[in-house]
């Protein structure tokens, strides 16, 4: 076993022996988080498969326990992205420091309680691990990280280096990354670093100059198949473009988002004359998406949406309101989550219309009739604009319902949210 927490030893903030730390680290919170898994399984399964009645009482703890999952596989992906980077020569103090930091601060969160929004925390206690169980996670080498792996120095420590300009080896090893990389890194600094802070001021809307170079650098249509006029390429590159894009302004690397949620709900839950129609448009930034989802006063919870789309003739007539809508004006088609079906509640009776809708401007954001809504003024994360939006009979084909019938919203949105969060995640430079 390593030294105790208190004879860790610690050379420049590099805590000594540290691979071999974090190994020993990830062995003891494997075991701990078997207990936690064993313990949730016992509140949430009948018979032998969870019962959704227990899930939905036992959400809290569920919840708490994906936390803890993602927390375990998170350390275990940066372990590796390191261990590989020793292994080719390419692990310097920067990046020795990243990973102590992430597991010092994981692994101290274990203990402490991990925050998975402003009101609720997950504590080892809730899932009824006892003491003798946190004693046994907390070895030596886990106190040792805890206490040296992420203290103020180190975070300083790494803070200098970004000044410098030096954010780490991403490991990618992969010459056609590397290059995208190098590609939207130098388009950033050349054509948005100069200008992003003055966008900012002035919460100016992104040039639509700059979003015809993003489109001719193929950012709108990433991840979309080649046979629809994108480049096929997988998220991994997507997220290398979104990183270099939102370090030189979140804006810029954000409006790609639009595009990726809307192409991965068509390429996945569009009919086959809806892929054709939509997606090289999209791929090639001829139409710009927004993402119509969010409504007042529910928050997350898209089962409460109340937006009618009532269906008659070869129509859907919208009423309704959107809240918090990213680049609600300047763009051509609106990925909608409505409810067609008013007598199914919660997340059955929901659908997704892909709406057009002409292209507003800051003088005349919503020029289409039965549309209109306003600015949500926000302090940051400008670039797109954030709108409220009212619905009053807004008309669109009812042929643009995305997939052949309705009531699949839900469950078509969640098998693309993933992709949309890992870009989001993308984003946070």
């Amino acid at each position: 076993m390593a030294n105790t927490a208190e004879e860790t030893k610690v050379n420049n903030q590099i805590i000594e022996n540290l691979f071999n730390k974090c190994e020993a680290s990830i062995k003891a919170f494997d075991n701990l988080i078997e207990k936690a898994k064993n313990l949730t399984k016992k509140k949430i399964v009948k018979d032998g498969s969870i019962d959704n009645a227990l899930l939905e009482k036992e959400q809290f703890l569920c919840h708490g326990f994906s936390w803890l999952a993602s927390y375990n596989f998170a350390l275990r992906e940066i372990l590796n992205w390191a261990k590989n980077l020793e292994k080719n020569k390419k692990s310097f103090d920067l990046e020795k420091l990243i990973l102590q930091s992430a597991f010092g601060e994981y692994l101290s969160q274990i203990i402490g309680g991990i925050s998975m929004c402003q009101t609720e925390i997950i504590r080892a206690g809730d899932f009824g691990l006892t003491d003798e169980d946190i004693n046994a996670f907390l070895i030596d080498e886990v106190k040792g990280l805890i206490k040296y792996g992420n203290t103020n120095d180190v975070r300083m420590q790494i803070a200098k280096h970004i000044v410098d300009n030096n954010y780490g080896n991403v490991g990618l090893e992969d010459e056609t990354l590397e290059m995208i990389k190098d590609q939207f890194k130098k388009f950033s600094e050349d054509q948005v670093l100069p200008y992003a802070h003055e966008w900012h001021l002035k919460d100016e809307l992104i040039p639509m100059e700059i979003i015809k170079q993003m489109a001719d650098l193929g950012v709108f249509g990433l991840t979309i198949p080649e046979e629809f006029g994108g480049l096929g390429m997988k998220k991994i590159a997507m997220c290398v473009v979104t990183e270099e894009l939102s370090r030189g302004y979140i804006g810029i690397g954000s409006i790609g988002t639009r595009a990726e949620i809307a192409a991965e709900l068509i390429k996945l839950g569009g009919r086959d004359e809806q892929k054709k129609k939509w997606l090289p448009k999209i791929a090639s930034g001829e139409i710009l998406p927004t993402a119509v989802f969010s409504e007042p006063n529910t928050g997350s919870d898209l089962g409460s949406l109340k937006t009618r789309a009532v269906k008659e003739g070869n129509v859907y007539k919208i009423t309704g309101n959107k809240t918090w809508i990213t680049h609600g004006a300047r763009t051509d088609i609106m990925t909608m989550m409505v409810r067609t079906n008013p007598n199914e509640k919660g997340y059955k009776g929901l659908s997704i219309i892909l709406a057009e809708k002409p292209r507003g401007t800051d003088k005349e954001p919503f020029p289409a009739k039965g549309m209109s809504g306003s600015e949500i003024e926000v302090l940051g994360y400008r670039g797109m604009k954030e709108y409220e939006i009212a619905f009053d009979n807004f008309e669109t084909k009812s042929e643009n319902l995305l997939g052949s019938e309705e009531g699949k919203g839900f469950k078509q949105l969640m098998e693309t949210v993933e992709s949309a969060r890992i870009q989001t995640a993308a984003r946070a430079i």
